[in-house]
């Protein structure tokens, strides 16, 4: 690291807060974008040395003990992170002055988006620290550091210095390895020079880590403490487009805003990153003062930009800890976070559960939606139980009231088309986690001249679910996580209400006409659902599956005449429909009415040559048995019968059946064939014959 970081902490020593804040401030001017720190470093000298293993043809050079060698050439400037970090933390607790703190807060900020450094730095005291510069609690930490002991940073700095020297020496040993024999150019590292290395590091081996390309999710990020990833860097956050002046000594309430804020971006850190402190905040009730800032905040006419953080850390703490978030719920959070979604977009009533919805509305600016989102997130984490549960009947308006609101999240614009199509997925997400008996709220609006509707119902949020579903479907980027929800909602809605069934399926399944097409090809909205029901992934191809197949009122002729019978088979397989037994799934418990799907004239005309199982008509082929006599036929159905005999002997193969409840099961009625003993003795005798040759 090209900043002195020594030298911050000689200066913090000795109280020279201007040179502090001047030291700072260089740190973070450096490194402000920088979420990787020596990821560069490494990865350099791991080119050098695959150049250098390629020109010298080495085969042993990638043995444990070089691995070892690059781990401490890695973490050099690890350990100074650390020690800064633990250092400013202690410094901030001595009363220094508001420019200070706020310099301090950034840069402790970018320090803790590295998950390495915090085993040295989350203690109980740090986060009651955190905290109370956050608003979070009017407690003091435990630790009293009025008079700080001045060992306390000398042995920071005599560590400091041990790892310098080893790392001078490390740089000498490479420089000497440059005129070596090749054989001889990864040299192992002696014992005195890993035990002095375990000194320094305090003989913490779990803070190793690896750098992977990808943004991980939480609970990939918390599964185990000795491979650790690093934070890769995100989107810019919006709501601030340049860096805010450090070194300007902000007064009154701006500048106690601007400072919660940095304590509040740092707390997300934290917990985001150490499990540790996650358990500590809940055991320190954290939870209890975070709620009293928002519900205190969100009647206020104008929201701080302090407001945004701390639903970013609510987020975050019931995303990664069950018990705060059921804790949330039992203390008011869905009323709290109702009001704050409802102070966002600046709703006005019209009817208990009606919305007015402007056509002339402007757009929700970037910062409103940002904090939506945030609330609808949050409402999902401690709602997400509740969806197969009966609620109780004040659950239930107060559930319905939330719907509502929903509602103008679907319809609203944003100002930028992304914001848009992220309200509306984190919308999605949280309606499928609602009770199904408190939807309805989006079908009772009274029609306008420009609705859609359907049997007089209007279906102008269904007709936004069904744009937004399109819309997913043609993306094609991460298709499980962004269809599944999207899929269940348009499932569930079709099972529980005629209306929305009977204008999905005239959007979805036309009726037939083309018939030269496979079901699966072509880039109509059936087309590309059908394609799904092939996919890879079981939940996506199931969600797809059972969309149409609720479409087709759960009726297999109908289901296997728009899909094809090839397609269908999964889940008839997995409903136990494959032998045609049942109109509908056992399972289900939908009502459907008694229409019937009358077929175009089209389809009537080319019924009786539709492939059944690709479900179009396909050109007819010549008969491969004209020309052969009765004793060929047989001939051949021998032989065949006899192949796959082999083969589900061999357990290469296993054929299956469907028994009277429509199940596959193992078929056994080869085994009772007449044919089967001779076929079983020729197939040995072929074995025999392979095994002379």
């Amino acid at each position: 690291m090209d900043v002195d970081i020594e030298g911050i902490i000689q200066r913090i020593k000795q109280g020279d807060e201007n040179g502090v804040q001047m030291q700072l401030q260089e740190f973070n001017k450096e490194y402000a974008q920088c979420f990787f720190f020596d990821a560069d470093e490494r990865e350099k000298r791991r080119q050098r040395k695959l150049e250098e293993f390629r020109k010298n043809k080495v085969r042993d050079c990638a043995d444990s003990d070089s691995d070892n060698d690059d781990f401490e050439l890695e973490d050099r400037g690890l350990i100074l992170r650390q020690n800064l970090a633990v250092v400013i933390v202690r410094f901030m607790r001595t009363g220094v002055k508001r420019s200070l703190l706020r310099v301090s807060l950034h840069s402790l900020r970018i320090l803790t988006r590295d998950k390495r450094i915090l085993g040295h730095l989350v203690t109980d005291s740090t986060l009651l620290t955190l905290a109370k510069l956050a608003g979070l609690t009017t407690n003091d930490a435990s630790e009293e550091v009025n008079d700080p002991d001045s060992d306390f940073y000398d042995n920071i700095i005599a560590s400091l210095a041990q790892a310098k020297l080893l790392q001078r020496c490390a740089e000498e040993d490479e420089c000497e390895g440059e005129a070596m024999d090749p054989l001889e150019e990864f040299p192992a590292v002696d014992e005195d020079s890993k035990s002095v290395t375990s000194n320094v590091y305090g003989g913490d081996l779990d803070s190793s880590s690896w750098f992977g390309s990808h943004r991980t999710s939480i609970n990939e990020m918390h599964k185990g403490n000795i491979h650790q990833k690093v934070l890769e860097r995100g989107r810019r956050d919006r709501r601030e487009s340049k860096m805010e002046g450090e070194g300007e000594e902000e007064e009154g309430e701006q500048g106690e805003e601007l400072l919660k804020k940095e304590a509040m971006k740092v707390l997300c850190n934290v917990v985001y990153n150490s499990t540790w402190a996650q358990e500590r905040f809940s055991a320190l009730r954290l939870l209890s003062g975070l709620i009293e800032c928002l519900s205190s905040s969100v009647n206020w006419p104008s929201p701080s930009s302090v407001q945004f953080y701390e639903l970013r850390l609510m987020f975050l703490i019931t995303a990664l800890r069950p018990e705060l978030s059921a804790q949330l719920k039992q203390e008011g959070g869905v009323p709290i976070l109702t009001a704050a979604l409802e102070s966002c977009l600046e709703v006005q009533w019209k009817e208990p559960y009606e919305c007015v919805l402007e056509p002339v509305a402007p757009p929700i600016s970037p910062e409103a939606s940002q904090r939506i989102v945030e609330i609808l997130k949050i409402l999902f984490n401690i709602t997400y139980r509740t969806h197969k549960q009966e609620p109780s009947e004040d659950d239930a308006a107060l559930y319905r009231h939330l719907v509502a609101i929903l509602r103008l999240c679907l319809m609203r614009k944003c100002v930028l088309p992304e914001d848009t199509d992220e309200l509306q997925g984190h919308t999605v997400n949280l309606l499928t986690a609602l009770p199904l008996q408190c939807l309805n709220v989006l079908l009772t609006l009274p029609l306008e001249p420009e609705s859609k509707r359907s049997l007089g119902v209007n279906m102008d949020c269904v007709h936004t679910l069904l744009m937004f579903m399109e819309r997913r479907l043609e993306a094609g980027d991460r298709v499980k996580e962004k269809l599944t929800p999207i899929l269940n909602l348009l499932t569930e809605s079709c099972r529980a209400h005629r209306e929305t069934r009977l204008f999905i399926r005239k959007h979805i399944l036309p009726p037939l006409r083309d018939l030269s097409q496979r079901p699966e090809e072509g880039d109509m909205v059936k087309s590309r659902l059908v394609r799904l029901m092939t996919h890879l992934d079981t939940d996506l191809k199931h969600c797809a599956a059972d969309l149409l197949f609720v479409l087709c009122k759960e009726n297999v002729r109908r289901f296997v005449k728009y899909t094809g019978y090839g397609n269908a088979a999964g889940l008839l397989a997995t409903r136990g429909l494959l032998g045609g037994q049942g109109a509908r799934s056992s399972i289900s418990e939908a009502q459907y009415s008694s229409d019937s799907d009358s077929d175009t004239e089209e389809y009537r005309q080319v019924k009786d040559r539709v492939n059944p199982v690709t479900g179009r008509v396909e050109v007819e082929q010549p008969n491969p048995m004209d020309g052969m006599t009765e004793e060929e036929k047989e001939e051949e159905a021998r032989r065949l019968i006899m192949i796959f005999n082999k083969l589900s002997k061999d357990n290469i193969i296993q054929p299956m059946g469907v028994d009277e409840e429509g199940k596959l099961v193992p078929m056994k009625g080869l085994e009772e064939n007449p044919l089967s003993e001779e076929a079983k003795s020729e197939s040995d005798n072929e074995a025999e014959s392979d095994k002379e040759d």
